[in-house]
């Protein structure tokens, strides 16, 4: 317990980069346990009274308990940092995807102005990311629950009771809240680290995910008056130190940073993960430190990109509407009744002459106001269907 809590982390002086099977680590643990135990029972540090390996390494090996130690604690958090932390993310999304509803815009592929969409559908859109996020997380659950306790050396079990994976894993299930379970080939277990590996490629999907969205958020904020300007972000602090008044996307920016970070650890557990020898993986102190890095650094950001960011979006309506007014993309709702060439000679006579497709449609008298103002709707093109006309 006070090793849990902490009180003896002073003990703890082994660098992440030591032995493969992370025996200094093991070792550290064991030495400082039975250290602690002996003063317990009133015997001298160092006296061995209470044995670092015929004790408190008793039925154990490096090689299966600190591969059980990474499961676990990958596994934890996972469910009791990460997801708490994407479903304020997801909710705060969710939040804005509900107000933004009724705003129009100007969808674009290829950064080129496409049919409308709303705000709203934008960030349902990103919403739906980290729903499927979590999800993703969800499904890797089952492989990190698998420990390796009880394989010993090399997997076989020498020197363990029968029944002692069992007893462990139950014990940690209780302890956790989470439940673990014998994993199902010692073998495999210890000579590869695949669930690291799967695990945290999930963890990576997670991290792109919200770097896309920052980066679209970033991209929509841009200006304020010369750029896209469709929302309007919060001032969370002065953006420049030599131009008053510019604020910046802080937060966005930290998601993207984030996102670099958690891929160049991901590269780290795949190569680490790929590279075991026959009945052993010696990368397993690197795999433990970037995952939890990474698990850390994405709980923080999420709930910071949700609390002082998404929350504080507000859209800008008005230069929304305008800006889908005047795009050259709604000649698409045409082409089902004037065809595709008319409407990309509308489209293109309405850029030259700096007009709106409604005012050249009518002029070149391919459809009647009363037509227009059915057919060219912004709001109608933001939902599946061909715009007829109402009359």
């Amino acid at each position: 317990d006070e090793v849990i809590s902490g009180e003896l982390v002073d003990q703890f002086q082994v660098d992440v980069f030591q032995t493969g099977s992370g025996t200094s680590s093991n070792m550290n643990a064991n030495e400082v346990i039975a250290n602690r135990a002996c003063e317990i029972v009133g015997e001298d540090i160092g006296s061995k009274v209470i044995h670092p390996n015929d004790h408190v390494n008793f039925g154990q090996s490096s090689n299966d308990i600190i591969p059980t130690a990474m499961h676990v604690s990958a596994l934890e958090s996972i469910d009791k940092e990460v997801v708490p932390a994407l479903e304020i993310l997801k909710s705060a999304l969710e939040k804005k995807e509900k107000e933004f509803s009724g705003v129009v815009k100007t969808g674009r592929t290829h950064l080129q102005d496409a049919t409308p969409i709303t705000l709203g559908q934008e960030f349902g859109g990103y919403k739906t990311q980290i729903e499927k996020g979590i999800k993703r997380l969800e499904n890797v659950r089952s492989s990190l629950a698998e420990l390796p306790i009880g394989g010993t050396a090399v997997g076989t079990g020498l020197n363990m009771h029968p029944e002692f994976p069992k007893i462990a894993s139950k014990y940690i299930s209780e302890e956790t809240g989470i439940s673990f379970r014998e994993a199902i080939d010692h073998f495999e277990a210890q000579a590869a680290h695949d669930a690291m590996s799967e695990a945290h490629a999930a963890l990576r999907v997670v991290a792109g995910s919200m770097n896309k969205i920052a980066n679209d958020l970033r991209l929509l904020a841009s200006g304020p008056r010369n750029g896209l300007g469709e929302i309007k972000q919060p001032e969370n602090q002065p953006g420049s130190s030599i131009m008053p008044g510019k604020i910046n996307p802080v937060m966005a920016e930290a998601v993207n940073q984030v996102h670099k970070r958690v891929i160049g650890n991901d590269m780290t557990i795949a190569y680490g993960a790929a590279e075991g020898q026959l009945e052993l993986n010696l990368y397993k102190p690197i795999l433990a430190n970037d995952f939890l890095n990474s698990t850390k650094i994405i709980s923080n950001v999420a709930v910071v990109f949700a609390e002082k960011f998404i929350d504080l979006l507000n859209a800008n309506k008005e230069k929304c509407e305008n800006q889908v007014e005047w795009s050259m993309a709604l000649a698409t709702s045409l082409s089902p009744h004037i065809g595709y060439d008319k409407a990309a000679k509308i489209a293109k006579e309405a850029y030259v002459n700096e007009k709106t497709v409604r005012e050249v449609a009518i002029e070149m008298g391919e459809i009647s106001e009363a037509d227009a103002d059915d057919m060219l709707d912004a709001r109608r093109m933001t939902k599946p269907g061909i715009l007829e006309s109402e009359e």
